[in-house]
Formats: structure tokens, C-alpha cells, sequence
């Protein structure tokens, strides 16, 4: 799945990771770097992984994707240096930190939409709204059949596939759908792997679902992407320049990693998360999501400086 994008940003990054390996030969480094966390921003991490293995071979770096809430549990049992999240950390997730004495700081990488998809041979729907989002994901939720939704539809049993409750795509779509972080209906299809959602939808006329837009990118042969339409306005779809622009509401959204203190202090994490930033714009296109201006990654970078320089002198 991810290998075709990797090739890509291998020969885009060429020049990059020429330039890193030549200084690398001089600051060779060890040691293991262990991130978990979100399925959405995963690809990214992974990317970027690929490619400083190239230049430090000897840091061996492990990304896992269990979910933004469970990678967030295992960061604040110091289980792992870093956690990806398609979404910003609640203020439960950073109790649970301070209890166990994990300082972290938050960083942006990318920016993403959610997808709204359904099988290529639909001929019914193109567009849908907020409220009609709403209205099937809402908690018991009465729409069973796709007329249920509209009248003109078919009168066919809707078969729903999105994210388990683990998932930072599914805490930040009940949040802008519905107002509150995880109020949804519970008789869907929850999947752990977004994979298995793009299969069912691909194979099931009567399907729909939403995940990252990068899912859909990497399947679009074999889904039908829908416009969304909010506050009464034009359908929009989830594209490069829409979510850029913040034009696709209410599902667009930034990327983060957080990085502990403890972990910021280790030369191996601030080289890794330094050449993250660095290459984050190039490596986001590249497997399907949005590079932020470069402004905002040099923001970054200096939030992380700030961070570690300050956890060194202490």
C-alpha cells in the first residue's frame, strides 16, 4: 500500500538524503525511537522513517498504528517517544501524562480531510450535507435504509463502515458532526484497519463510510468520493487545495506528533523529529496528504528546538 508512495518520495528526496548523508557520515548515531499512535498519520511517519534509515542506519526506528487514543495511552505510560494523532491530545490524555511524569510537546506535520465515500456504482448520491451526516451517525440513530435519509433514495438497508473508537478520525468526526468527541451510533461497521472499510465499501453497493483522505487517494479506482455540502453552501470535496485552503468544512484538520521530554533529550529523537520536519512537506504529498506553508513547519522546528534546548539545560 504505502511502497508505491515511498518509491515516489525516494526519487523526490533524492537530493535531501544526499545532502543528510554526507552530514550523517560525520554525526553517525544509535539507539531506538518508539512511535505508535495514529493510523491516519502513520503513512507520514512511516515515509519518513524509510528515509532516515538511509541516513542513520544505526537508529532503529519502530511506528506502530494502534490508534490515536491508544497510542496516547502507551505515550503516557512512557511506552514510546513519540505518539502520532490525527487529533490534539484531551485534557484526560494529558492527566494521564503529567500523573506519570511525561512532559511532551504537541507539532503539527500536515493537514488531512475526511473522506465521505461510497461504492463506484452508486448512482444516487454525489453530494451530502452536515445535517444528513448528523442524521445517520447520530446516536441511535433511526436510518436504517438509504430512503431513510431521502425519499428518492433506495429503499435499501445503508451498511456504515468508519473507524473504532481508538481512531483520532473517529473522535474528531463525531466532534464536528455532532458536537461532542465520540457521540455516534454503535451498530456500523468499527474497523481497526482502514483497509478493511475500503474493502467492504469497494465490494457492497449500498455502503458508505468516511477515513482519512489519503485512503481514499490510494483507492479512488475502487470508491466514489462524495462533495460535502455545509451551513446550506456548495458541495465540496476533499482535495489538496481544498483542504489547504480551509474550504472543505467542517472535515478538515492538522496532523500532529507529540514528542516526550524525556525522549527530546536523546541526540537519535531530536535528529529524527528535526528531519521530520524538515522533509514532513515533501513526504505528505508524497503518500497523499497536505504540506503545510513552509512557514508553519519553520514554526515547528523552533518549537522543538526551544523544547529540547531548554529540557538539555536542566
Amino acid at each position: 500500500m504505502l511502497k508505491k508512495y515511498l518509491l515516489l518520495s525516494l526519487v523526490s528526496g533524492l537530493l535531501f538524503v544526499s545532502c543528510s548523508s554526507n552530514k550523517s557520515s560525520k554525526n553517525a548515531l544509535s539507539g531506538t525511537i518508539k512511535i505508535d499512535g495514529s493510523s491516519t498519520v502513520y503513512p507520514i511517519t512511516e515515509a519518513v522513517a524509510e528515509q532516515y534509515r538511509s541516513v542513520q542506519p544505526d537508529v532503529r526506528v519502530t511506528a506502530g498504528s494502534s490508534g490515536s487514543g491508544a497510542g496516547f495511552k502507551k505515550f503516557a505510560r512512557g511506552e514510546t517517544d513519540i505518539s502520532d494523532a490525527s487529533r490534539a491530545i484531551t485534557d484526560e490524555e494529558t492527566q494521564a501524562c503529567h500523573e506519570n511524569g511525561i512532559q511532551f510537546k504537541e507539532l503539527k506535520v500536515a493537514l488531512d480531510g475526511i473522506a465521505i465515500v461510497v461504492n463506484p456504482n452508486n448512482d444516487w448520491i454525489d453530494d451530502i450535507s452536515v445535517a444528513q451526516l448528523k442524521k445517520i451517525w447520530q446516536p441511535d440513530s433511526k436510518v436504517k435504509t438509504w430512503s431513510d435519509i431521502d425519499s428518492s433514495w433506495p429503499d435499501q438497508e445503508i451498511h456504515l463502515f468508519g473507524p473504532n473508537t481508538a481512531h483520532g478520525t473517529y473522535d474528531f468526526f463525531t466532534e464536528e458532526i455532532m458536537g461532542e468527541s465520540g457521540a455516534s451510533r454503535s451498530d456500523y461497521n468499527s474497523v481497526s484497519d482502514y483497509n478493511v472499510a475500503v474493502q467492504g465499501i469497494s465490494t457492497d453497493k449500498y455502503a458508505l463510510g468516511y477515513f482519512g483522505l489519503a485512503y481514499y487517494e490510494e483507492n479512488m479506482s475502487k470508491l466514489k468520493l462524495l462533495g460535502v455540502i455545509d451551513n446550506g453552501g456548495d458541495p465540496v470535496k476533499p482535495s489538496t487545495e481544498t483542504v489547504s485552503s480551509g474550504t472543505y468544512t467542517p472535515l478538515s484538520r492538522p496532523l500532529f506528533i507529540y514528542v516526550s521530554k524525556k525522549a527530546a533529550q536523546r541526540k537519535e529523537v531530536q535528529s529524527f523529529v528535526n528531519f521530520y520536519l524538515t522533509n514532513a512537506d515533501s513526504l505528505a504529498k508524497a503518500v497523499g496528504y497536505v504540506q503545510m506553508p513552509q512557514s508553519a513547519y519553520d514554526t515547528q522546528q523552533q518549537k522543538f528546538k526551544d523544547f529540547y534546548t531548554q529540557a538539555e539545560s536542566k
